[in-house]
């Protein structure tokens, strides 16, 4: 079978979950099964729970991970959900490439990229909010502080300015089209980052992140391996704030003036001092993976 897309620090995430003999393993973002795959054949012991929003994705991932239906769980949702759902089984491993496939870029009905001829961004298409309902309907204030916030835009208020003056756009290559021929064209094309924003607004990436990590948190798993694989410094910066806020023994309010919390708070170790990066074969082989960065943290 054709497989439409190559996942990202393949080698460094199997190696994160190498040590894993036992239990199960959660891939939240199931994709199309490559990282499942690659867990599966490098240890028979372990089951799997395969979890994703989109169809597409599970139906495919179906027929990829067949050989071991035995040891897989398929799982339709967000993985926001997925850690309440499965609170009762023997979590040892939680991995979450935090990404947009290669497929739902690439199709163009899908609404992601540039040459898309509609606007809809949607991860999960049963949901109702997509870009166009962003783009042409979101106030000014509105759309600024999506620029802002989500795609780190330096000149937002003027591209919010230029979206609201001359819409309705109808597909995703009429808007990039359009920034392309109104904003400043630096090293990457100017609709990058806006088509960030407006996609991390349309599936609340980073609040979806923040929740997961709750969940983990109020799991609290013994002996579980944490892997998270992240596009872009917001998300980095959610993954490398939380693992780091594990890792604290106290948590007494900084104004105390001893500790009095009992000083043993701590739910582990983050195990990536640095984030893991791809090297430059894979960047060549995959020139997606060049954003991508992977941290790693173990609960006791």
């Amino acid at each position: 079978m054709h497989i439409p897309h190559i996942p990202v620090l393949y080698n460094e995430t199997l190696e994160a979950f190498n040590d894993i003999t036992q239990g199960f393993i959660i891939d939240c973002t199931l994709g199309y099964g490559g990282h499942s795959e690659g867990l599966l054949k490098q240890n028979s012991q372990i089951k799997l729970i395969a979890n994703d929003q989109d169809d597409e994705a599970l139906a495919f991932s179906k027929k990829r991970l067949e050989a071991f239906k035995e040891r897989v769980l398929f799982n339709k949702g967000n993985f926001e959900h997925v850690l309440e759902q499965f609170k009762d089984f023997e979590v040892r491993g939680i991995l979450a490439d935090i990404g947009v496939s290669s497929l739902q870029l690439d199709k163009q009905e899908r609404g992601f990229g540039f040459e898309s001829d509609t606007l809809d961004m949607r991860m999960n298409q049963n949901q109702t909010l997509d870009a166009n309902f962003v783009v042409n309907t979101y106030t000014q204030a509105d759309l600024e502080r999506i620029f802002k916030e989500y795609g780190e835009v330096r000149e937002y208020k003027k591209v919010a300015s230029l979206i609201v003056n001359n819409r309705p756009f109808t597909t995703a290559k009429e808007l990039s089209d359009f920034l392309l021929k109104k904003m400043h064209k630096g090293k990457i094309h100017p609709a990058t980052l806006p088509f960030q924003a407006i996609r991390i607004e349309v599936n609340d990436e980073l609040g979806v992140l923040e929740r997961l990590f709750e969940s983990i948190e109020a799991l609290k798993p013994k002996n579980c391996i944490v892997a998270i694989i992240s596009f872009h410094s917001l998300e980095d910066r959610i993954v490398k704030n939380c693992f780091k806020k594990w890792t604290k023994s106290c948590i007494c309010a900084p104004t105390a003036y001893r500790c009095e919390c009992g000083n043993n708070h701590a739910l582990g170790k983050v195990i990536t001092k640095k984030p893991i990066i791809p090297n430059k074969e894979e960047i060549k082989n995959n020139p997606r993976s060049r954003s991508s960065k992977l941290r790693i943290f173990k609960f006791d």
